[in-house]
């Protein structure tokens, strides 16, 4: 899929989205902003798809018939903590933007928090999994909605010890996930009994060849072999991890961060056994399957993942409360836009029911999975077979152990 220049300009905008005639505008347009990866490594699980989605909950909001205009903008913060930060108060100041969508990564994602708070715009974080958005760094103007580090760590390290792989060895990026991710995983692999043998950071994103780094998991024997980094990081490491024969030496390669994206990037034959986990997959259920249907024809060469579903979800659940309270009322003030997204239960074809806690943690049922081998596969993106569901409730960390003071109002 190739992206025109001029759309990942800063404050690039899409015209108002109509359907069924020209709406009848009320005012300003409410106006939501997707900053994302659009030109790194993590363009295919961000980027295109993740506007996409946000453009379907639009059409599927029904917004535009009701006459309030809907735009979507779209910037590529290009890994940059400045540029992300620079990008969303462009936005809030001259751009009317009234909610930051994705920002899949942890350290501009907490930049971000802090600035919507202060300007009382809205945060609504589709793609970055540092837990410190809940914890002491907790806003009433951000919604962290699909996943974090707690979450895949509890997902991926609990079945994975109980399934017999003990000992672990991680590879993991040298960023604030990759920190966060290693004190969480390494909570539950302890807490059930396994342990760590080793770890090594590399520079990121500037590494391509992790051959030293796959040289020393193989050396340490671990039975797990855990990537704690995504997007093409991801896949050089299980490509280069087959190249080293490690699954023939008998490790398990765990991808505690892995989209159906990148397995489609893999191919089945490199990618068989792996376990990741994600709380969407386009074939889990009629619903999902729907979903898919619908936004398909906008990204016929990427299936949506569970971050660009994230941001359906929480676009559409935002949209359904602007609904209520009319374009202007929800332009006025993201704090009392948060605090009605709280108030109202959660529902729609990517994760089900759900719901919104004080401290911001947006809860829903979470999957791990196993990649299917070649002849398990029965058509196009056929990719997943289900291990294990951790309901809603005990899949994200308690209220009580993340500090935020906002679980005490």
């Amino acid at each position: 899929m190739t992206i025109p220049r001029r759309s990942l300009v800063l404050g690039a905008a899409a015209a108002p989205l109509l359907a069924g005639g020209r709406a009848r505008a009320q005012g300003q347009p409410i106006r939501l902003g997707v900053l994302g990866d659009f030109s790194g490594p993590y363009r295919h699980l961000s980027g295109p798809t993740n506007v996409a989605c946000v453009r379907q909950a639009v059409q599927d909001s029904g917004l535009i018939e009701r006459g309030i205009p809907v735009e979507v903008v779209q910037a590529d913060h290009q890994q940059k903590a400045d540029t992300g930060t620079g990008i969303v108060r462009e936005w809030f100041d001259r751009g009317g933007v009234d909610v930051v969508l994705e920002v899949n990564n942890s350290s501009i994602a907490l930049a971000v928090n802090g600035i919507v708070r202060e300007k009382d715009k809205i945060h609504l974080n589709t793609g970055a999994a540092t837990t410190e958005l809940t914890a002491h760094n907790c806003s009433p103007n951000t919604v962290h909605w699909t996943y974090d580090t707690y979450m895949l760590a509890r997902s991926s390290g609990v079945a994975t010890v109980k399934a017999g792989g003990n000992s672990f060895f991680f590879v993991t990026a040298d960023f604030a996930f990759g920190y966060q991710m290693e004190r969480d995983l390494t909570r539950f692999i302890e807490a059930g009994g396994g342990r760590v043998a080793g770890k090594v950071r590399y520079p990121f994103p500037a590494t391509s060849d992790f051959s030293s780094f796959l040289v020393q998991a193989a050396s340490s024997r671990a039975k797990v072999v855990a990537f704690l980094n995504a997007g093409a990081d991801f896949i050089n490491c299980v490509k280069q991890a087959n190249e080293f024969g490690l699954t023939k030496r008998g490790q398990k390669l765990l991808g505690i961060i892995g989209f159906v994206n990148d397995v489609h990037t893999l191919g089945l034959e490199t990618a068989q056994g792996l376990l990741l986990t994600e709380c969407f997959y386009w074939d889990m259920n009629e619903r999902t399957r729907a979903f898919t249907r619908r936004v398909l024809p906008k990204t016929p060469d990427n299936y949506p993942n569970q971050c660009q579903a994230g941001a359906y979800s929480a676009a559409l659940h935002y949209l359904k409360m602007v609904g209520q309270v009319g374009a202007a009322r929800a332009k006025a003030s993201g704090r009392e836009m948060v605090d009605l997204m709280k108030a109202a239960p959660t529902d729609d074809d990517v994760f089900g029911a759900g719901r919104i806690r004080a401290d911001g943690r947006k809860i829903h049922d979470v999957h791990l999975f196993e990649v299917k081998a070649p002849a398990e596969s029965k058509g196009p993106w056929d990719y997943y077979k289900l291990v294990q569901t951790t309901p809603a409730e005990e899949a994200f960390r308690p209220l009580a152990e993340g500090g935020c003071p906002l679980a005490n109002t």
